[in-house]
This record gives C-alpha cells, sequence and structure tokens, in this order.
C-alpha cells in the first residue's frame, strides 16, 4: 500500500515571526538538522520512504510553530486472514503505527480528525476486494522491557469479489456435475460410453480441486470452497458407483433369466414314453403346425386292445399337465427371485429425479449459509 503519511505537532523552538502569517517549506535537507517522530509500522514486512526524483518528503513550518511533515510510503503489511468461508469471505486488516524510541510518557500519538484523518481516491480498486470501509483506533501497547507505547491503528473491511471464482470454480463444477447426469439417460448396455463419462467427470472434478488448492495458502482447516467442491465430487462419484450397480445387477439378472430359458427349454423336451406314434407337443398341449401338416402322412396304426390305449392316453395327458404346472411354478418362483432387480433400469429412472433434488437442496443450504 502506498499512502502519504502526515505529522502534525508544535515545536517553538520552530516559530518565527511574520508579518503575512505565511509558512514555509523545506525539503529533506531540513529533516535531518530537527526534531521529527520516528514513527514506524508494525507488523510492516517491507516499507520504504520513495526517492524518485528526489525524496518525497517535505517540511511545513508554520510562523507559530507548528509543523507539517508529509512523505510518501509504501508499506507491504502482513494481514493475518481467516479463509474458512473462502472465496465468500470479509476480512478485516489492520495497519499500525507506533513511536518506536519515545514511551506514553514521552509522546502522545492520536488521529488528528478521527475516522475523518483518513481518505482514499475513489478510482483506488483491488483485483480481489472491494474496500467496503475504514475506521481508526488507538490504544496502548506495552513491552515488558521497555514500557507502554502508543499505539494507531486503521483497520480496513476489504470484501472478497465473487464474480472471479464463480466463473473459475463454481460454474465449471457444476456443470461437471450435471454432465455426469447425462449417463441416467444413456442405455445401461452401453458400457464404454457410460464409463468414459463417469471417469471423465471425476478426473475434470479432481483437477478443479487441485487447481484451487495450488493457489491457496496451505491451512489445515477446510474452507468453503473446499465444501462445494468435494460434495460435487461426492455426487460425479456417486453417479459412477450408480452406473456399476445397474451393470452388476443387468448381469445378474441376464444370467437368471437365461438359466430359466434354459431350464424352461428342458421341460418342453419331447417324451414318446414307449408310445410309437406320440409327438412333440408344447406347453400349453398344442402341436405345432409343422406336427398339424404332417398328419396326413401318418398311415392307420395297427389295432391296439383299448385298456392300452387308455392307459396311453392317461400317460400322454398326465405328462401334459404335470409339464405344464412345472413350468408355471418355475415361472412364478423367477419372478419372485427376481423382483428386485427385474427391472434395473428403474434404478436410473430414480436417479434422475434423485441425483438433480439432492444436489439443488444442497445449492440452497450451501449459498444460504455462506451469502
Amino acid at each position: 500500500m502506498t499512502l502519504y503519511l502526515r505529522h502534525y505537532w508544535k515545536d517553538d523552538r520552530l516559530a518565527f515571526p511574520s508579518t503575512t502569517n505565511k509558512s514555509m517549506t523545506f525539503d529533506s535537507r531540513l529533516v535531518k538538522k530537527i526534531w521529527v517522530p520516528d514513527v514506524f509500522f508494525v507488523h510492516s514486512k517491507r516499507s520504504f520512504i520513495h526517492d524518485t526524483t528526489t525524496d518525497n518528503i517535505m517540511l511545513r513550518v508554520f510562523p507559530d510553530g507548528h509543523v507539517l511533515y508529509s512523505v510518501r510510503v509504501t508499506v507491504t503489511a502482513a494481514c493475518n486472514m481467516d479463509f474458512s468461508r473462502f472465496p465468500l469471505d470479509s476480512q478485516t486488516c489492520t495497519l499500525e503505527l507506533e513511536s518506536y524510541a519515545y514511551t506514553d510518557e514521552d509522546l502522545m500519538l492520536y488521529w488528528k480528525s478521527g475516522d475523518d484523518s483518513l481518505s482514499t481516491d475513489d478510482r483506488i480498486s483491488l483485483s480481489q476486494f472491494l474496500i467496503q470501509k475504514f475506521h481508526t483506533t488507538s490504544r496502548l501497547a506495552f513491552y515488558s522491557s521497555t514500557g507502554w507505547y502508543n499505539r494507531l491503528y486503521i483497520s480496513f473491511t476489504l470484501r472478497r469479489h465473487i464474480f472471479f471464482f464463480l466463473l473459475q470454480t463454481y460454474f465449471p463444477a457444476t456443470l461437471m456435475v450435471m454432465l455426469s447426469w447425462v449417463s441416467f439417460w444413456i442405455d445401461r448396455l452401453a458400457v464404454p460410453a457410460r464409463v468414459s463419462l463417469g471417469i471423465t467427470t471425476v478426473l475434470t472434478m479432481s483437477t478443479i480441486i487441485t487447481g484451487v488448492n495450488a493457489s491457496m495458502p496451505k491451512v489445515s482447516y477446510i474452507k468453503a470452497v473446499d465444501i462445494y467442491l468435494w460434495v460435487s465430487f461426492v455426487f460425479v462419484f456417486l453417479s459412477v458407483l450408480e452406473y456399476a450397480a445397474v451393470n452388476y445387477l443387468t448381469t445378474v439378472q441376464n444370467g437368471r433369466e437365461q438359466k430359466l430359458r434354459a431350464k424352461a427349454k428342458e421341460q418342453s423336451l419331447p417324451c414318446t414314453c414307449g408310445l410309437s406314434h406320440a409327438r412333440a407337443v408344447m406347453l400349453d398341449g398344442t402341436y405345432s403346425e409343422v406336427d398339424t401338416s404332417s398328419l396326413a402322412s401318418y398311415t392307420q396304426p395297427p389295432v391296439v386292445p383299448d385298456e392300452v390305449l387308455e392307459k396311453q392316453e392317461r400317460m400322454v395327458v398326465h405328462l401334459s399337465v404335470d409339464r405344464e404346472s412345472t413350468t408355471t411354478a418355475g415361472k412364478k418362483k423367477g419372478q419372485r427371485a427376481l423382483g428386485l432387480i427385474q427391472n434395473t433400469h428403474a434404478i436410473d429412472t430414480y436417479s434422475r429425479m434423485i441425483f438433480p433434488g439432492a444436489y439443488v437442496i444442497f445449492n440452497l443450504i450451501y449459498w444460504s449459509v455462506y451469502c
């Protein structure tokens, strides 16, 4: 921060007679020959007085002994920030001034006009922050080895600009979550399409999280942006797990259906049971079209006693009914066993509603808490 630091005090030794009551202005050469306050910036990392094209120091002395001492200085000071609400945070930074050698018994520092002592250029703007307000205070600071000192405070309340982070972090993360939902509308048998879409969204979310953390100080607590990104990552990861569950249940369902079809095929095999002219029948007890068309080629069978015919008919009827009842019971048992996974694409149908609804609820809670 670059500022004009102006000191006011009265030194009777510098008073001079004047008929016009006009002040006298001097440059930095006179400063080294008179007393000036030894003010420094507490917690300053680096500070210097500008010297282009000459030392930016001005000394103005009034006839009654009042002195105005002004310097143009640039200060790089430390500011303790709390990033728990980053990037939806407000920070309060202070600039502290104090006499280096003179205690409060020798030198009293105070703001000349309170908050009006500070004035800023309306055109000043920061890339990441908006200066909401500033105020001045003064307190005593104690050092165990030297005593009490007057200390002046300038407190700045800074509000972080959110638009940059919306474009670079929040919008991409939200789009990746929405993109992961596209897999719910893709056919469950399109394994390459759904797997590649899930892996792409997961890797993209990982890249976004890594990029945000790389540009942030290493802090040991969770930030607001971390909550949003990691919850978004969980939604994307769950969409991949959802397809894994759908694919597994589909495989199980297909395997059981194949077993049922194989069992039904075995049960529908023809059984002559010693009958020379017995034909294969369907499960519903009817002949096929080939059998019907070939009945005309059959020759008259030899004469068989009535008792034998009755036994054969009873045997054929009994086998047909038993075969039909066995098949029906097997179908009902298979339907009960596959009741929960018979229609696996229903999981995709429910996911189309549950995932967006849960993510909308999360966003409502998130933005209501942090905004």
